[in-house]
C-alpha cells in the first residue's frame, strides 16, 4: 500500500503534465534538484523540504515500471499492496462499503489486510552523500578530526594517520535519510592533500631530492638531509652518479598500525658555474691524469 501516491501530485512537484515524456521528467528533476539542493540554501528549512519532495516525486516519476502503477493507482482511486510483497489492486470504494470517504481512515484495518510486510516492502535506505576535504601535508600524516557540512548536517570525520591524496573516508550513517524507518545512507569523504614544499610522497615512503656537489659525488661525503622530525646524516659513497637512490629507513609515514615507510634521497650533481681560471687549470689536469672511459659508448657515439 502506497498512501502517498493518493496524497501527492508527482507531476504537479516537478512542474510538468501527466503526458511528460521521461526525458522532460528528468530535466525538470535535475533543474530543481539543483535549485533546491541544501549545499546552495544552507539553513533554508524551507528549500530543503521541497528538495525533499522533489526527490521523492523522481522516485516514483523517474521509473518507468513505478510510474505505471502510479498512474494506474491515482486514475482508478486505488490503494497499491499486497500480502508478501506482492501486488494487489484494492478498490477504495470495496472497502469502506460502497462509500467513497477519506481512505485513510482505514489504515489499521488495511495493515492487517495486507499483512506487515508490506511496510517492509515500503522502507528504503536513504541516500549516500560525498563531500571533499582538503587538507594539509602534516595533518594528512598526522592524522586529525574535521567537521563537513553536507545536505543540512554537519558530520565529524576522523582522518587516519598517512591518508593520502584521493582517499575515500567512509562516515556510516551520516547520508540522507532513510524512508519509512530505513536506515541512513552513508557519507563518503573524498580527501585532497596539499603537496609540501620540499617532501614528495609514493605511499608510504616520502622522496626527496638533495643536491651534491661535483667533489662530494666523486670523493664521497656525510651529509645533513631534512626529515618530517628535523634531520639525519647521510652517507654519499664515492663515485655516486647523479639520480642514485639512497634509503633512510623508518623515516616515511606511519600509519594507524604503527607501520613506517623510509625515506628515499635521491641525489643530483650540481656542476659549478663560474669557476676560476685556477679552477680550469686543476680540472684540465684531473681529465688529463683520469681519463676515464666514454659514457656515452651505450648509445653507439
Amino acid at each position: 500500500m502506497r498512501k502517498e501516491w493518493l496524497e501527492s501530485d508527482y507531476y504537479a512537484v516537478l512542474g510538468v503534465n501527466s503526458n511528460a515524456s521521461a526525458k522532460d521528467i528528468k530535466q525538470a528533476y535535475r533543474k530543481l534538484a539543483q535549485k533546491y539542493h541544501p549545499d546552495t540554501n544552507a539553513g533554508d528549512s524551507a528549500a530543503e523540504s521541497r528538495f525533499k519532495e522533489v526527490n521523492e516525486a523522481y522516485e516514483v516519476l523517474g521509473d518507468s515500471e513505478v510510474r505505471k502503477e502510479y498512474d494506474h493507482a491515482r486514475q482508478m482511486g486505488y490503494f497499491v499492496g499486497g500480502p508478501g510483497g506482492a501486488q494487489q489492486y484494492v478498490r477504495v470504494e470495496d472497502l469502506m462499503g460502497g462509500t467513497r470517504g477519506s481512505p485513510f481512515d482505514l489504515l489499521g484495518g488495511l495493515g492487517d489486510l495486507f499483512g506487515r510486510q508490506t511496510t517492509a516492502a515500503r522502507t528504503r535506505p536513504g541516500d549516500d552523500l560525498s563531500a571533499e576535504m582538503h587538507l594539509s601535508f602534516h595533518d594528512a600524516i598526522s592524522g586529525t578530526t574535521r567537521q563537513v557540512t553536507v545536505g543540512g548536517q554537519t558530520a565529524k570525520v576522523k582522518i587516519p594517520k598517512g591518508v593520502a591524496d584521493g582517499s575515500k573516508i567512509r562516515v556510516r550513517g551520516k547520508g540522507g535519510p532513510g524512508r519509512n524507518g530505513g536506515t541512513a545512507g552513508d557519507l563518503y569523504v573524498t580527501v585532497r592533500v596539499a603537496a609540501h614544499p620540499v617532501f614528495g610522497r609514493r605511499g608510504k615512503n616520502l622522496t626527496l631530492d638533495v643536491p651534491i656537489t661535483f667533489v662530494e659525488a666523486a670523493l664521497g661525503a656525510e651529509i645533513d638531509v631534512p626529515t618530517l622530525e628535523g634531520k639525519v646524516r647521510l652517507k654519499i659513497p664515492a663515485g655516486t652518479q647523479g639520480g642514485k637512490t639512497m634509503r633512510v629507513r623508518g623515516h616515511g609515514v606511519e600509519d594507524n598500525k604503527g607501520d613506517r615507510g623510509d625515506l628515499l634521497v635521491t641525489v643530483t650533481v650540481t656542476v659549478p658555474e663560474n669557476l676560476t681560471d685556477e679552477g680550469k687549470d686543476l680540472l684540465q689536469r684531473f681529465r688529463l691524469q683520469n681519463p676515464d672511459k666514454n659514457p656515452r659508448s651505450h648509445l653507439g657515439v
